[in-house]
């Protein structure tokens, strides 16, 4: 996400009261970005069966990018936004805006690759996934949701080559001479809104938007399967080793997975669609939308790198046994049933190598 500043101090007027609540709601949105970051960190560390997940690869290094938004940028765009004033000089400016564009289009590239993770899982055979999702290609996923977003925050920023053909216009607005502030200004030309855009969420949206709509229409199809297994009076005592309880499991499981990821899918749209589609329409109209209306835009795209930790928490029930475990120091209840015990939770499964257990 672009961190394009107010084209006027967004704060500019606010009394101590609004000022103080600004503050307080910013300082709730890093709090809970760091901390919720950090716990999705050390739970998939400390939790073995976590770990074998492969997604769950994905959703560390996710949890790592937003855990830098909430350090390395969301603080110094705080301070900015209630002191009215940038007080780092240019070339700072210039790295933190780098960061932010690198960081957060690294968090929807890692939500891109766990919608495809989850595509072969649910949607295709277990040998097809295994062979789909290697350590190899894991490890190239990942690696490229770091690199690729390079190519379009420092390369470029760095060069100069965002602001080629709006440098006065830059130059007037990065000063204020009525309040005597400097501000962080990122504006970009036209090429480089539509490039950045389309590579940082564009793609990534679509392939997203396709890899769901395919989760859920499998959903659909093994939820009439579970009704026409049920009707032909398939057994539901729970015995595992029966396979009509294992295919009715299975697909219930996935329907329940395919529900947790439209949600997920849906925070997603909501926070960062706004800014983006401002971000290709704004250099189209001489760069008059509201400096405020931009500030609103972009806190937006910020509160979810916050928000996935607890999505996670809430939706995903070993996730949330594994916070619990922390959260409480190693409480007992919280741990997971032996394997040697006599039920199987009915919330848990095996779908193409990876245990998933989902409320």
């Amino acid at each position: 996400m672009e961190a394009i500043d107010a084209n006027v101090s967004s704060t500019e007027g606010f009394g101590v009261a609004e000022k103080i609540a600004l503050l307080t709601f910013i300082s709730a949105v890093i709090l809970m970005a760091i901390l919720g970051n950090l716990l999705v960190m050390v739970a998939v560390c400390r939790d073995r069966q976590l770990r074998k997940i492969k997604t769950n690869y994905f959703i560390v290094s996710l949890a790592f990018a937003d855990l830098l938004v909430s350090v390395l940028v969301m603080p110094f765009g705080a301070i900015e936004l209630v002191q009215d004033n940038w007080i780092y000089g240019k070339m700072f400016c210039l790295v933190r805006t780098s960061l932010d564009v690198l960081l957060t289009t690294a968090s929807i590239l890692h939500l891109c690759c766990i919608s495809l993770d989850r595509y072969y899982a649910i949607c295709c055979q277990p040998l097809v996934y295994r062979n789909k999702m290697t350590p190899m290609r894991i490890a190239l996923m990942l690696g490229g949701c770091w690199v690729i977003p390079t190519f379009i925050s420092f390369l470029p920023i760095m060069q100069g080559w965002n602001s080629i053909g709006i440098v006065d216009l830059i130059q007037k607005r990065q000063f204020n001479k009525v309040s005597n502030s400097t501000y962080c200004i990122f504006m970009v030309n036209k090429p480089y809104a539509i490039t950045c855009s389309v590579v940082a969420f564009y793609i990534p949206f679509l392939l997203m938007v396709l890899a769901y709509y395919r989760i859920y229409i499998t959903a659909r199809e093994h939820a009439h399967q579970i009704q026409i297994l049920q009707r032909a009076g398939a057994p539901t005592d729970g015995r595992p080793h029966h396979p009509d309880q294992q295919s009715t499991h299975r697909m219930k499981t996935e329907t329940k997975a395919a529900k947790t990821l439209c949600i997920i899918m849906g925070c997603f749209c909501l926070c960062w669609a706004p800014f983006f589609i401002t971000n290709i329409i704004d250099p189209f109209i001489n760069y008059t939308v509201p400096g405020q209306l931009w500030t609103a835009f972009l806190w937006l795209g910020y509160i979810n790198s916050g928000l996935n930790p607890f999505l996670y928490a809430f939706l995903n029930k070993s996730f949330r046994r594994a916070f619990l475990i922390i959260l409480c120091c190693g409480d007992e209840r919280y741990r997971r049933p032996s394997i040697l015990g006599q039920t199987v939770p009915c919330s848990t499964t095996t779908i193409n190598g990876s245990t998933h257990v989902l409320r």
